[in-house]
């Protein structure tokens, strides 16, 4: 597999650094409020590389953290008159709700902030043992001209950041683009005790803490959203390889940026969307299809009109896997030998799916694939087919859509299906009993249910529309 890394702004052959294994740091949210379409697109994505290096044969371990302190928490808390670890754990449940609703796997481990301030304290502390920060009056802050590094992440070196920072001629830094490890108590803030007094952590000391307590001070992937780069990204590097002395990460991985009717997502504008404020209108799986249809570098443009289209889609795919559910139930006791013409046919597409992801996790063109699969189906795959042949169709939709976290959801839900089936078993009666109105009003009731009904010779069929 290649990844593009931001690092190196190429395309890399994947070599982990321990064989067999894969070790992902994704950032995660900071909790006080529902999380956006925006903070979707970076759980989705790397979700799905997740899912592909397991399915691959990878052992992965995958952090994803919540950043539960920092100024916006602290402000949000003390407007709702709460804790600010009563307004995280709200928003941590908020944000499992809405992971659970986008296919989202359970991570590793989803580390707090608040819970390793004591691995944050030793990591501040090492840096200044090192003379890589120092200490202004109980605000501890990192020294960047300490680092000759800095600036590798985001393709600028420090002068040309200085060039471009506004410099703060009160300010207590030695260097404008210097950042705070460590930051002293004030008024109506949640505080812990330290070396350097009374105080809480910076946001970007966090990360290089619980990435490197879960995973080691060199892991694999580091991966978030575009904006992450820089300032986050860059002092991560800087004061993590500072502390060890080793390579921090080998392959960042960034997302890009999600748009609203062209135009950049802001509450000022009124185009802000909540994953809460899209799961009202359509099945969350639809926007974690809409996001994998897009090669995940790429931005992403988000209409009604985009979203609708999306759910056509996946319907598409759904109503394939119910034909094939189907026809396998049609025939049972049919014993007949998969006809090895046809194995090799949909395996030759299991191929093209592994080179598409394989591929800088191409999940636009692997999505592609698994079209290409259904048309292919559809054609060839009817009431004259074996068995067999239906069930290895079946498995290879469901193999591949599984990959990306998809099909999992209306045809699993049996209760639903149950209900279906015994509407058109009422329908079959009364229309054997030629209470032709009993049967309009059910084949009326399925279509206004969204199922369309086609006579075959084995029978009923039904799909969703």
């Amino acid at each position: 597999m290649k990844i593009f890394n931001t690092m190196t702004r190429k395309k890399e052959d994947f070599i982990p650094v321990k064989d067999g294994k894969a070790s992902i740091y994704v950032c995660g949210s900071t909790v006080y409020d529902f999380i956006h379409i925006g903070n979707a697109r970076p759980m989705v994505v790397f979700d799905t590389l997740r899912r592909y290096l397991a399915y691959r044969g990878y052992d992965v371990t995958y952090v994803q953290n919540f950043t539960d302190i920092d100024d916006k928490m602290i402000r949000r808390a003390n407007e709702s008159g709460i804790t600010v670890k009563e307004l995280g754990d709200r928003f941590i449940n908020e944000f499992y709700t809405d992971a659970k609703g986008l296919g989202i796997l359970p991570a590793s481990v989803n580390p707090r902030a608040t819970e390793h301030i004591n691995e944050i304290i030793d990591l501040v502390k090492n840096l200044e043992d090192k003379g890589h920060a120092y200490n202004v009056d109980g605000d501890v802050y990192f020294d960047t001209e300490s680092f000759p590094g800095y600036g590798r992440l985001c393709g600028q070196n420090l002068d040309d950041l200085n060039l471009g920072a506004r410099i703060d001629v009160n300010s207590v830094k030695k260097n404008p683009m210097d950042f705070a490890l460590w930051k002293s108590k004030k008024e109506g803030e949640p505080y812990w005790e330290s070396p350097w007094g009374q105080g809480r952590p910076g946001w970007h000391i966090e990360c290089s803490a619980m990435s490197m307590k879960y995973l080691g001070e060199t892991f694999d992937i580091h991966a978030g959203g575009l904006d992450l780069i820089f300032p986050h990204h860059e002092n991560e590097i800087a004061q993590s390889e500072c502390c060890t002395g080793h390579k921090f990460a080998k392959y960042w991985m960034h997302n890009g940026y999600i748009q609203v009717n062209g135009e950049k997502m802001s509450k000022s504008l009124g185009n802000f969307v909540t994953v809460r404020q899209v799961s009202q209108k359509y099945d969350l799986e639809v926007l974690r299809m809409f996001i994998l249809q897009v090669q995940y570098r790429n931005p992403i443009n988000y209409t009604d009109d985009a979203i609708a289209g999306t759910k056509n889609a996946l319907d598409r795919l759904y109503n394939a896997k119910l034909m094939l559910e189907q026809l396998i139930n049609a025939k049972s006791g049919d014993n007949s030998e998969l006809n090895p013409d046809w194995k090799a046919k949909l395996d030759a597409y299991r191929d093209t799916f592994n080179s598409k992801m394989d591929d800088d996790l191409n999940t636009a063109d692997a999505i592609s694939t698994i079209f290409d699969l259904v048309k292919d189906i559809n054609v060839n795959v009817n009431s004259d087919s074996t068995a067999a042949d239906a069930k290895y169709a079946l498995d290879m939709l469901v193999e591949l859509t599984g990959v990306l976290g998809l099909l999992t959801r209306r045809n699993d839900n049996t209760a639903l299906d149950a209900e279906v089936e015994e509407l058109i078993a009422q329908r079959q009666a009364a229309r054997k009993s030629k209470n032709w109105a009993e049967a309009d009003r059910i084949r009326d009731l399925l279509k206004d249910m969204g199922i369309v009904i086609e006579d075959t010779r084995e029978g009923i069929r039904w799909k969703r529309v």
